[in-house]
């Protein structure tokens, strides 16, 4: 029961990533530690944009619909960002720090 009451409460994936891709930048945070890409890529594939341009978050409401490419931007702190974007096939989902986009 409990289970049930906490489905109501998260939001569904709203597309398949398919192939996941991290940048080598990316990739090297997350061997020291400094970097859980996971919550970042769960608000991705929910809706929740991040940190873009009002444009940019109805052009990809718009794009679930299309099928276009779905773009994110994330403040991870004040001196690191980065950006999930999946392919208009959604064959993959590329995950790259904002100094290598």
């Amino acid at each position: 029961m409990a289970r049930n009451i906490q489905d109501k409460g998260r939001r569904k994936q709203l597309f398949p990533i398919g192939a996941l891709i991290l940048s080598a930048g990316i990739d090297r945070l997350m061997r020291e530690g400094q970097l859980d890409p996971l919550p970042y890529i769960q608000r991705h594939t929910r809706g929740d944009w991040g940190d873009v341009t009002d444009e940019k978050w109805q052009a990809n409401n718009a794009a679930l619909q299309s099928g276009d490419r779905l773009d994110s931007s994330y403040a991870v702190t004040s001196e690191l960002s980065i950006y999930v974007f999946t392919e208009a096939d959604r064959s993959s989902t590329h995950i790259v720090l904002s100094t290598e986009h």
